[in-house]
Formats: C-alpha cells, sequence, structure tokens
C-alpha cells in the first residue's frame, strides 16, 4: 500500500512562454448587476403614457421646423426665369463664367415663346452659323449642293450676313473668287436684293481702300468685283470706270490692280464692249511707252498683252463647270462707281422684330417657290435638335477617329514635296505643280519650311528658289504670313545651322524683304545688343543687309530704313533706349561697311559720346615755291591713337598734285586738343590758282570696327595771286560730319 504525500509537488514550467492578451488601453466595459430579486422589472402604465406624449410633442415640433413645401412654378414663370438667365448670359462680359454647352442648349430649349427677344437673338445667331458654315465649305463639287442649303436660311433676314461672310472668306482665299461669284450670282436670280447688297458693299470697300492706298484690299474687291461682272451681275461699266481710275495716274500699285483687273474681266470686255476694251489697252500701252514705272510693272504690262494675244486661254470669263445660271435668268445691277451708296450695316447686327412669325411665314412660302417644296419645312423652328444631333455625329467621328502618331503622311507631304521642286525646270514650272499639290488642313507650314531647306542644301544660293518664295508669297495672303513667320522661325533658331546654310538662309530672306513679299515688319524680331545675339545671328544680319544693300542699292535701303511707318520695326536693329547698345549697333554696322543705314540714329547718339573734328587754319603763306602750313586741331572724345591725312590739291590748270602727311594724335597731350603743323610744298610757279585742302579722318579696319568712325572733310579752299601776295584763305567748317 503505498501512501502519498502530502506535499505539493510544483508542476513542470511549460516549454514556451503562455501568450496573453495585451492590457488594453480602453476602459473595461462597465458591469450591471441584476436587480434585487425582491424589485420588480414591469414599467408602469403611467410613466409608457409619459412616453408616448413626449415622442408626439417631439415629431410634431420637427415638423414645425421643416418648410412649406413649394408651390408649383407656372409655366409662364419658367419662361420668365429662362429669358432672365440667358439675357444675363448675353450681357455677361467676356472672361466670365464658363457655360457648359450642355447646360445653354438645356437653357436655349426652355425659351419657346417666339415672340420674346431672346428666342429672335438664339435664331438670329443660329442663322449667323449657318451661313457663315455653308460658305466656308462650299467648293467647285459641291456648290449645288450647298445652295439649296443656303436657301433653306433666311438670307432675306440675314442678307447682311451673307455679304459679309462672303466678302470675309474671299478676301482670306483669292482663288476661290469665281467659286464664290458663281454662288452670289446665283442667289442674285432669287434675291435681287442680296446681290445688289454685295455688289454695294464692294464698291464702298474699294472706294476706301484706294483712297487709304491699301493695296490688298483693292486687289481684293477688284478682284471679287470683276468675277461678279463676269457672272453678269453688276453691269461692265463699273469694271471700264475701275480700270479707267486706276490708269489715270498711273503708280506701280495702280498699275499692278489694274493689270489683275483686266486678265480676269478682260474675255468679258472683248465681248460685251469692244471700244472699251480698246481704250483700256491704248491706256495700257500709253503707259508702258511713256510712264515711269518699275521694271516689274513693264513685264506685267507686257504679260498681260500676251494674255489677250493668246485670246485669255488661261483666264476664261466663266469656267465651264461654274456656268451655273441660265442667260434668261441672269439680273444685271447698274451701279456706277460715283454713286452714292448705302451699305446698310445696320444689317449685320440683331434687332428686335415684333412681326418676326410673319416675316418668318412669307419666307417659307418664298423658298417653297425657290426648292420647288409643296410646303416650307419646319427646320427654322427646330434647330435645337439640329444642333444636337451634329453634336452626336461630330461625337461618334471622334470616338471612330484613328491617329496616326508615325506622321507617316508628314513624311509623305515632304517627300512629294521636295521631289516636285526637285524636278521642275524653272520656278514657274516648279510653282504651278506645287499649287496642285493637296496640302492637307493644318500642314500648310510645311511648303514654305521645305522651300527654305531645299534651298539651303545647295552648295550656294540659287535664286531660283526665292524667285519660288516670291511668287508663292505674293500669289495669296496666306502664304505672305506663313512665309513671314518662317522668317521668324528661322532667326530664332539660326544658331542650329551650319554657316553655309546660314548664309544662304539670309540671302533667301534677303530676295523676299527686297521684292516686298513679305512686310519690312519681320525686322521687329532682331534685337541687335550683345546680349540677344550671337554670333550665328550676327552673321544672319550681316549677310541679311548686304543682299538687300546688293538688290536694292544702298541709297534706297537707307530711304527705306528712315521711312517714318517702319521706325517702331526697326527699334531692335537700331536700339536708343542704352547707349552701350546704340554703340555696339553703331560698331556693328561701320564694321560690316554698311554705316548709311545707321546714320539716321547715329545723330541722336551725340549725346552718347560722339566724336568730332574741329579744323582751324592758323597760317598760310606764299613764295617762290608755294608753301602751305595747316594747323589742325582734333578734339577726340574717348580715342585711342588715331592716323589722320592732310592732302593738298591744285584744283585749276592741267596739274594735279597730292601730297598726304600722317599726323599721330597723342591722348597725353596736356592741352586736350592736338595742334601740329604740316608743311607742304609743291613745286609749281605762283599763278592765278585754287588750291582746295582736304582733310580726311581715317582709322585702320579694327580700330574703325570698334569705335565706328569714317568721317571726310573736304570743304577748305585756298585762292592765290600773283607775286608773293599773301594767299587768301576761307574755310566753310561743316555743321555735321559728312556720311561715308
Amino acid at each position: 500500500m503505498e501512501i502519498e504525500s502530502a506535499v505539493r509537488i510544483p508542476s513542470p514550467e511549460p516549454e514556451r512562454p503562455r501568450k496573453r492578451s495585451p492590457p488594453s488601453r480602453s476602459p473595461s466595459p462597465r458591469r450591471y448587476r441584476s436587480p434585487p430579486r425582491g424589485r420588480s422589472r414591469t414599467i408602469s402604465p403611467d410613466r409608457r403614457d409619459d412616453d408616448r406624449t413626449r415622442d408626439r410633442q417631439r415629431d410634431l415640433e420637427f415638423r414645425a421646423r421643416q418648410p412649406s413645401p413649394p408651390k408649383p412654378v407656372t409655366e409662364e414663370q419658367k419662361q420668365a426665369a429662362a429669358k432672365a438667365e440667358y439675357e444675363k448670359l448675353l450681357n455677361m462680359r467676356s472672361g466670365g463664367t464658363y457655360i457648359p454647352p450642355a447646360r445653354l442648349r438645356a437653357l436655349q430649349a426652355q425659351i419657346t415663346d417666339k415672340t420674346s427677344k431672346e428666342y429672335q437673338r438664339m435664331a438670329w445667331e443660329a442663322l449667323k452659323k449657318s451661313i457663315n458654315g455653308l460658305i466656308n465649305k462650299v467648293n467647285v463639287s459641291n456648290i449645288k449642293f450647298i445652295v439649296p442649303e443656303l436657301f433653306n436660311e433666311n438670307l432675306i433676314r440675314g442678307r447682311g450676313l451673307f455679304c459679309r461672310s462672303i466678302m470675309k472668306a474671299q478676301a482670306a482665299s483669292l482663288p476661290f473668287t469665281p467659286i464664290y461669284a458663281a454662288m452670289a450670282a446665283i442667289v442674285n436670280t432669287k434675291l435681287p436684293q442680296v446681290g445688289e447688297l454685295l455688289v454695294t458693299r464692294l464698291v464702298v470697300q474699294f472706294r476706301k481702300a484706294f483712297k487709304r492706298n491699301d493695296k490688298a484690299v483693292c486687289l481684293s474687291s477688284t478682284t471679287f468685283l470683276a468675277h461678279l461682272v463676269n457672272q453678269q451681275v453688276v453691269h461692265e461699266m463699273l469694271a471700264a470706270q475701275i480700270l479707267l481710275l486706276l490708269l489715270h495716274k498711273p503708280t506701280d500699285d495702280s498699275v499692278e490692280i489694274a493689270v489683275g483687273l483686266t486678265r480676269e474681266v478682260g474675255q468679258h470686255l472683248e465681248e460685251m464692249s469692244q471700244p472699251i476694251a480698246l481704250a483700256v489697252f491704248d491706256q495700257f500701252r500709253n503707259i508702258l511707252h511713256e510712264a515711269d514705272i518699275d521694271k516689274r510693272t513693264q513685264y506685267m504690262v507686257e504679260v498681260l498683252f500676251q494674255v489677250r494675244k493668246d485670246k485669255y486661254k488661261d483666264n476664261p470669263a466663266i469656267r465651264e463647270e461654274l456656268d451655273l445660271v441660265e442667260e434668261e435668268d441672269q439680273i444685271t445691277h447698274k451701279i456706277g462707281l460715283d454713286d452714292e451708296l448705302e451699305v446698310q450695316d445696320g444689317l449685320n447686327i440683331f434687332k428686335f422684330d415684333s412681326e418676326w412669325q410673319e416675316h418668318e411665314d412669307a419666307y417659307k412660302q418664298l423658298k417653297a417657290e425657290i426648292l420647288g417644296e409643296a410646303e416650307g419645312s419646319d427646320d427654322d423652328d427646330e434647330y435645337e435638335s439640329d444642333d444636337s444631333s451634329d453634336e452626336e455625329e461630330e461625337k461618334k467621328d471622334r470616338e471612330l477617329e484613328i491617329k496616326d502618331q508615325t506622321n507617316t503622311d508628314l513624311v509623305n507631304l515632304r517627300r512629294t514635296i521636295y521631289l516636285t521642286i526637285k524636278s521642275s525646270g524653272g520656278f514657274e514650272e516648279c510653282c504651278h505643280k506645287l499649287m496642285k499639290i493637296n496640302l492637307p488642313a493644318g500642314y500648310e507650314s510645311e511648303l514654305p519650311s521645305m522651300i527654305v531647306e531645299c534651298a539651303s542644301q545647295e552648295r550656294t544660293y540659287d535664286k531660283f528658289y526665292g524667285l519660288i518664295g516670291e511668287r508663292f508669297a505674293k500669289l495669296n495672303r496666306l502664304w505672305r504670313d506663313l512665309f513671314e513667320e518662317s522668317f521668324i522661325k528661322y532667326y530664332n533658331t539660326i544658331h542650329r545651322y551650319e554657316t553655309n546654310r546660314l548664309r544662304i538662309i539670309a540671302q533667301f530672306c534677303g530676295h523676299l524683304l527686297a521684292s516686298d513679299a513679305i512686310g519690312w515688319h519681320v525686322l521687329s524680331a532682331i534685337r541687335l545688343n550683345e546680349n540677344d545675339t550671337t554670333s550665328s545671328s550676327r552673321i544672319f544680319i550681316k549677310i541679311l543687309f548686304e543682299d538687300l544693300a546688293q538688290s536694292m542699292g544702298m541709297k534706297k535701303l537707307a530711304e527705306r530704313m528712315k521711312e517714318d511707318v517702319l521706325q517702331p520695326y526697326f527699334d531692335g536693329i537700331f536700339p536708343k533706349d542704352e547707349s552701350r547698345n546704340t554703340r555696339f549697333a553703331i560698331n556693328f554696322f561701320t564694321a560690316i561697311g554698311m554705316a548709311s543705314p545707321s546714320s539716321s540714329f547715329a545723330r541722336a547718339g551725340e549725346r552718347l559720346g560722339k566724336r568730332f573734328v574741329i579744323l582751324k587754319l592758323l597760317e598760310l603763306q606764299l613764295s617762290v615755291k608755294v608753301l602751305f602750313k595747316v594747323a589742325v586741331a582734333i578734339q577726340v572724345t574717348e580715342t585711342q591713337g588715331q592716323l589722320f591725312t592732310v592732302s593738298v590739291e591744285k584744283s585749276s590748270g592741267k596739274e594735279s598734285v597730292k601730297v598726304g602727311v600722317p599726323v599721330a594724335h597723342s591722348r597725353s597731350s596736356p592741352y586736350g586738343p592736338l595742334v601740329q603743323w604740316l608743311g607742304f610744298t609743291i613745286p609749281t610757279a605762283p599763278t592765278q590758282a585754287s588750291y582746295v585742302i582736304d582733310v580726311s579722318f581715317s582709322v585702320a579696319k579694327e580700330e574703325r570696327a570698334r569705335e565706328g568712325l569714317d568721317f571726310t572733310f573736304t570743304h577748305a579752299s585756298a585762292h592765290s595771286t600773283q607775286g608773293s601776295q599773301p594767299l587768301c584763305v576761307s574755310f566753310a567748317q561743316p555743321t555735321s560730319p559728312q556720311e561715308p
């Protein structure tokens, strides 16, 4: 029998420590003690009733605090609110709150009162947008489809908008003028008041441009009027009056405009009014033989006679695909150049119409007669749905559009332009081929860039490329603007090109400037100072002005640089703000041997330390051998040692003796001006003669580049008598240094 010990044996410790939960920082949950057994848990009925009463009172107070339900808004109130908000948006200043298109369309959809000003304004905006869009997308292939859509719009109400849009589109793209004239001729057959207003505005525009010497506007106006004459929208007498006005006092610009007008309207004048054509060409012949016009203008007149000899085979009055109006339907307006005309500018802006609906119904009937419809459509009243459907179609097109990030189209376009240029025999053939290339929208700038790049790849500058650029720049305002942008772009990036390519690009730009193919305002991009120029840009400017001087001549170039109209564009080339910049510009032009263009502003730099020379004759004696003693007093500011040359020339008789003696200027002279005696001996007998003392200020080349000085004075004269009488001497001191 085993006896257990009463002593407790300790249990063995566990191998791993026992895991215990970490002490929580949150307070321990409250423990509720159960109620005593003797106390009842039931709630008395009185206490339950009090709780219900309290809850009911709380609900009543909450309902009392709630706002009363809004009253239903009537249709009139909705219309008034929508009109007020739309009027606020229209009168909001530019740059105000952005209105999402969806919200704007929803707001417009709420305005349904056709007698209200807001609804008519929305209809006016939609009419303007539609007319402008149809005019902008018309071409030879779709003109037959665009014109019916144009008649769907109220052209009687929007005739001012139509004339303004078509004139603006024609001025921006002159090659499309025959298409716009054909469209205007079709509209004129059904709505003569529209055609008359268009001709009136063109005539008034030409008269204003002629008085202002605005060549571009005169060209666009006369071109449009010429094609309207060809379409017999206006009588040919108007073209004759314009031609006689242009040729009455011929200038280069007026003759050029007259030549362009005659080329367009010449065939029509030959067919319809032979005496007018003979009188016009007789005047051209007199100008060619007697008038003092430029060679370029003479060449244009000679080409015009050749075009007439060829019977205008390249300039027909009406192209076959644009001959869309029957002769019996044509309505010709007889408007003179000197008539009192009213352009009716009020038709371009919105005006409230109290009888708007009646006028719309009347035009619907007229539209039904024009288009041959049974009844007018209600598309004008549902322009909101049309806009929404157009936006949905545009959204679908954007979703289906595939973007080519490899620039394959751009590479192919450049290759086509390059091969076209290289395969052409002359610049005229090249221009003709390049005009046939279908340039995608947005890629027009590639043509000027490729012309410049092709020119820069040659070993030397080829005038072939300059003539191409000149022809395109003078062909259309679009190309002129693109070439001006190219000038600024290449000047800003000229440091990327090597010297040979840089030289060719500068000569190309000089050709365009000398021929007035691009405006001289592009020179405002040049800032001729030490900080804003690099060695490449200074070489570019040097070659540019050298080419201009070679093409135009130094005298004509200096006159052009002194024109008041162009002075704001030369502030960067001839800076007058700081003496440092002025000195830099003067030294630059002097270093390249073109101090004449800079002389116009060099005189303004006298207050900046201008050097000048004072000449005085101190003593002059005559002996058996003529002896001149001349003292030259020279005042020089901030100048190192210079070299002066004094020469004496006998101006009468057969002999002419010149003697030159250098005079060194010492900066260490204690008296400021240097006075030095010079002796000249001329081995001639003392006879009645006149001697001219020529004092020249010459500077070494490197010092000339630094100081910008090269003055010459020939205003001293001396007269001698027989015997040993003193020589009478007179000096005419110049007020300012002579230009070299």
